[in-house]
């Protein structure tokens, strides 16, 4: 299959993914934080409806937890800390009522915790760390496709069957190749490959960990609200385990 006819048979969700690139370039430039918090958080209450259907939870006074949270997280200064505060509240809850949902700390768990993180990398590292872990991640998942689609021959694993070996290694590479450059501006060159490669690994994993939550869900995607695309965490799933390894990594070289 040719590089022009995969583009071709893809029509929508490429136009979808500019879109998705040219809203986020340009929120990036404006670079004010509660515009991005706003932002994150919108993205963030559709990734939490459709965490709550694929965990099948059906409460709706989770919502208002959620969003209570990320409320916190405009004026708490280390935001991804607020997952640790809610990990005890939750084990304090359990402990006292014995027989309380544990489902229900699940969705906090993916993606709440993620979407902390993604807030604390931009407040702790600015808007340049957010647009590195934009290039690996995106770099990951086109490379990933591509390399797949005109090279692939072996399958990856059985939770997301139509991901081949050769497409993950390479887009792991391209990533790490394109981090490489967009890091080496913020960080030593030796800490850019370094942390391109663990982001770029963890992007795969995240997006392997939503493909096995839509598996034992009996659900081909997410949502639909990007066409194309499906939901909202078929879109971002690579960057919810990729954000705390860019946190991770950069906290712990520099």
């Amino acid at each position: 299959m040719s590089l022009l006819s995969l583009i071709s048979e893809n029509r929508t969700r490429f136009l979808t993914g500019a879109v998705l690139v040219a809203v986020v370039v340009a929120i990036g430039l404006i670079d004010n934080f509660f515009l991005i918090w706003l932002f994150l958080g919108i993205v963030y209450l559709f990734s939490f409806y459709e965490a709550m259907r694929l965990f099948k939870i059906d409460n709706n006074q989770m919502y208002a937890y959620a969003a209570a949270v990320w409320l916190l997280a405009l004026i708490y200064p280390n935001p991804d800390d607020l997952f640790f505060l809610i990990a005890v509240v939750f084990a304090s809850l359990l402990a006292y009522t014995r027989d309380f949902d544990k489902r229900l700390f699940l969705p906090f768990l993916y993606p709440v915790a993620s979407f902390l993180f993604l807030l604390a990398l931009y407040m702790d590292f600015g808007v340049n760390a957010l647009f590195w872990l934009l290039v690996v991640v995106a770099m990951t998942d086109i490379g990933a496709y591509f390399t797949g689609k005109l090279a692939g021959r072996r399958k990856f694993c059985e939770t997301s069957p139509n991901k081949t070996l050769e497409g993950v290694v390479g887009g792991v590479l391209i990533a790490t190749f394109a981090g490489f450059f967009v890091g080496g501006a913020l960080v030593d060159r030796p800490q850019a490959l370094l942390i391109s490669l663990g982001v770029s690994v963890a992007s795969v994993f995240g997006d392997l960990f939503e493909s096995y939550l839509k598996r034992e869900a009996g659900v081909k995607d997410s949502g639909d609200i990007l066409p194309g695309h499906g939901g909202m965490l078929d879109r971002v799933d690579g960057y919810l385990f990729g954000g705390i390894v860019m946190v991770l990594l950069l906290r712990g070289l520099l």
